[in-house]
């Protein structure tokens, strides 16, 4: 299998060849720990899992090497423990601000756990790499690219003539259209902090020139050179980081000798309701805001995922009801399989299909694989949908226990109608909510061989499995839309186990 990559580097689609087929190396940033991720937070995350979940189908689950880094050093980590400190909390600013960066990540775990992302092979904290970033900027500077001035390190941006090559502008329209700081310490407004200093009461390190901390961007060059090596197959991130930060980091990374990245992956960003999510249009959220709301982690993923990763991806309340229904069609789907196999969509699936790899594999089109995971729903195929779903990164036994469980049909009272297949649902649980599971089960059951009962005009099995309802004690209505099963004043639950 070929994967297709859109490399913003070259603006082109391309054939994805790794350095080496035995372990293929992506570098993804991740997030400054100074408080809850919010929504478009989530979505290069769970974009680079699904590209994670099949660089390790297609080149072996030991064989890929994914880096997502932790800021854990930052003006606004350092803003947030200090509003602490006045606040009364004990402790010295810098364990303030570790305790705020444990805090955080914690938090970050738990939010990308829920949305069913795997964790990467390393998660680096940018405090456990600061003797690295002294050492590449030493050495930009003995290569002239670098230069200090008031205990600040700057990159000189004029020395690296390909800079602004990935956004596609040039240094004087960067100039012109960007926010640059003009400070006394820099010769030209463009050159970027590679190391700025720290009074007594920041957090700081030792170096050269003397007590400070890293600028941002060195961070992410440090790690990924001495977690990937000098070159490295993908480098992936938001849009919103081609620039600064992403030029930053090939221009720094570059003049210190290393090949870096081969291959720029980009997401577009997220909208809320058609705008821009902020907090001055009472738009803004965070991925626990909608969890703690009781918006499951697999619909955040799902509407997540119905976009292509490279189009703006619009939140809405209507995308997410739509998804938590079309989660609950699968899940009765994948219910039968369950029950036939006992536990069967509790194990992943030896081999998915075909065409949804190939729908991944043609520069992660994870809306194609929606719709064909739809049709396997449609056509009832809950191997292909299970398989499916697996390699996008749900779980189908924890689908089946959300909306499948007795708790949960007696909470809701119905299944909704699956189209031109179901249309069925538990009613007047009462005393009996507990077998509300198995019913629904025999209702999927008997609506399906009813439906080809319909089609062949053999009813011996329909008649055969009515007359074992009713003699259960259970009220079998029958219509167009599907079967109903109501347990009655003579229900006996002990005679439903043998029809299971």
């Amino acid at each position: 299998m070929t994967i297709q990559l859109y490399n913003t580097a070259t603006r082109r689609k391309e054939a994805f060849e790794p350095i080496d087929e035995g372990n293929v190396r992506m570098y993804v940033c991740g997030p400054t720990v100074y408080d809850r991720a919010h929504l478009g937070n989530a979505r290069p995350v769970l974009v680079f899992d699904v590209l994670f979940r099949l660089l390790r189908h297609v080149y072996g689950e030991n064989a890929v090497t994914y880096v997502r880094n932790f800021t854990d050093v930052d003006d606004k980590i350092n803003a947030t423990a200090l509003a602490r400190k006045e606040a009364g909390a004990a402790g010295t600013l810098e364990e303030l601000v570790a305790e705020r960066s444990d805090e955080t990540i914690g938090w970050y775990h738990a939010d990308m756990d829920a949305l069913g992302a795997l964790r990467p092979t390393h998660e680096p904290r940018a405090t456990r790499f600061i003797a690295q970033m002294v050492a590449m900027i030493e050495d930009l500077i003995a290569k002239g690219f670098a230069y200090e001035n008031d205990g600040h390190v700057l990159f000189r941006v004029r020395e690296y003539a390909e800079y602004g090559k990935l956004s596609g502008r040039s240094v004087d329209d960067m100039i012109a259209g960007a926010r640059v700081e003009v400070a006394p310490y820099k010769e030209d407004p463009m050159d970027f902090v590679l190391w700025k200093p720290s009074d007594d009461a920041l957090p700081g390190w030792d170096s050269p020139w003397g007590r400070g901390r890293p600028g941002w961007h060195i961070e992410c060059s440090a790690m990924a050179y001495e977690l990937l090596g000098d070159t490295f197959d993908i480098h992936g991130g938001g849009n919103d980081l081609q620039f600064p930060h992403h030029e930053n980091e090939i221009a720094q990374s570059k003049c210190a000798g290393h090949g870096f990245a081969n291959v720029w992956l980009h997401n577009e960003m997220l909208q809320v309701e058609g705008k821009k999510m902020s907090k001055s249009l009472g738009n803004f959220f965070t991925v626990r805001d909608l969890l703690g709301q009781g918006v499951p982690g697999e619909v955040i993923r799902f509407v997540m995922l119905s976009t292509h990763y490279r189009k703006p991806m619009d939140w809405t309340e209507k995308k997410r009801a739509e998804a938590e229904v079309t989660l609950r069609k699968w899940a009765v789907v994948l219910n039968e399989q369950f029950v036939a196999h006992r536990g069967y969509v509790g194990r992943t699936p030896v081999k998915p299909p075909e065409e949804i790899i190939a729908a991944l594999a043609n520069d992660l089109n994870t809306s194609l694989a929606i719709t064909l995971a739809r049709q396997y729903a449609r056509d009832w195929q809950p191997e292909k949908l299970a398989a499916s779903l697996v390699m996008l990164g749900f779980e189908p036994s924890h689908l089946v226990g959300r909306y499948c469980s007795a708790t949960a049909i007696a909470s809701e009272a119905n299944v909704p109608a699956f189209p031109n297949q179901i249309s069925s649902q538990v009613e007047a649980f009462g005393a009996n909510s507990s077998y509300a599971g198995i019913l629904q089960e025999l209702s999927i059951r008997f609506t399906r061989m009813r439906t080809k009962a319909l089609e062949s005009k053999d009813f011996e099995s329909v008649d055969a499995m009515k007359t074992a309802l009713i003699d259960a004690g259970v009220e079998v209505r029958m219509g167009k839309g599907g079967v109903t099963l109501v347990p009655g004043l003579d229900f006996d639950p002990s005679k439903l186990e043998a029809l299971i």
